[in-house]
């Protein structure tokens, strides 16, 4: 399981191990450091800000040719994209300088944001929720195009293979969509967007009206490609390999850095 829904929100499951080392940061601060509220909320809030811009920045700083062809994709903050040893040497450094005049609160404070980071490390490579690939290689399913003809998703091994599941209703199906389209011209890649539940015409005016082609536009007006996926959400984005074999699995709006991550590992 790598998110969850509630309702139309897609809810990652590390983030969500994220948000709970948090709060159990934040815990131990007020049981153990002995700082005033005034203080202790000064460092935490300080704190958070200073390990997400670290954690960003410091994710930019290894996929800048991701970020220099789409540089307001920087400030897409919802996106995949953070580095958590550089966000937790950016808290470290804040916590020095917020705390310099506490010399033991100091010490401490620096021991219980290794420690939280450690524990969301320890969480996210164990994955007690679990991380299972739900799919394992490209299924053996036969959907059609926008005229109408058969495609056989077996068929395209050979390339690596990107099948994403979307909707016209999904604002972060939309905003990924220009993404796919372009990596679909790359040489040996294969992108297969297949809409969930829509009509034809739905499908062709909205691809029309951005200009969007794609090889493998497909319909699925059963969502049989959900089941099969095992997709809490959309966007669902699986890579396959040339033989045919999950490789890489999203559910939420996709990054170039991590997409492109992706097609350079495989």
């Amino acid at each position: 399981m790598d998110a969850f829904a509630l309702g139309p929100v897609l809810i990652s499951v590390p983030r969500l191990y994220a948000i709970g080392c948090a709060l159990l940061l934040l815990l131990s601060a007020w049981l153990l450091l002995g700082l005033s509220p005034t203080a202790r909320a000064r460092w935490y809030n300080g704190l958070l800000l200073a390990w997400l811009v670290g954690a960003r920045l410091g994710h930019v700083a290894m996929n800048l040719d991701a970020y220099a062809a789409a540089p307001l994709d920087i400030f897409k903050l919802w996106q995949p994209g953070y580095h958590g040893l550089w966000g937790l040497l950016a808290a470290l450094i804040w916590t020095g300088w917020a705390l310099r005049d506490r010399l033991l609160p100091m010490i401490g404070a620096m021991g219980l944001t290794i420690g939280a980071s450690a524990l969301w490390l320890v969480l996210v490579t164990l994955a007690p929720l679990g991380d299972d690939m739900p799919i394992r290689e490209l299924p053996d399913v036969t959907l059609e195009n926008l005229d109408g003809e058969p495609v056989e998703l077996q068929a395209l091994r050979g390339d690596l293979v990107v099948v994403n599941l979307w909707a016209t209703w999904c604002p972060p199906c939309l905003r990924e969509m220009p993404l796919l389209a372009e990596v679909d011209t790359r040489e040996g890649i294969t992108v297969v967007v297949i809409n969930q539940g829509e009509e034809l015409l739905q499908v062709m005016r909205y691809l029309d009206e951005q200009e969007l082609a794609f090889r493998y536009p497909l319909l699925d007006p059963s969502q049989e490609m959900m089941k099969t996926m095992e997709s809490p959400g959309l966007p669902t984005t699986v890579l396959f390999d040339r033989d045919g074999r999950a490789v890489e699995r999203h559910v939420g709006e996709l990054s170039r850095a991590q997409l492109d991550g992706w097609l350079r590992r495989h």
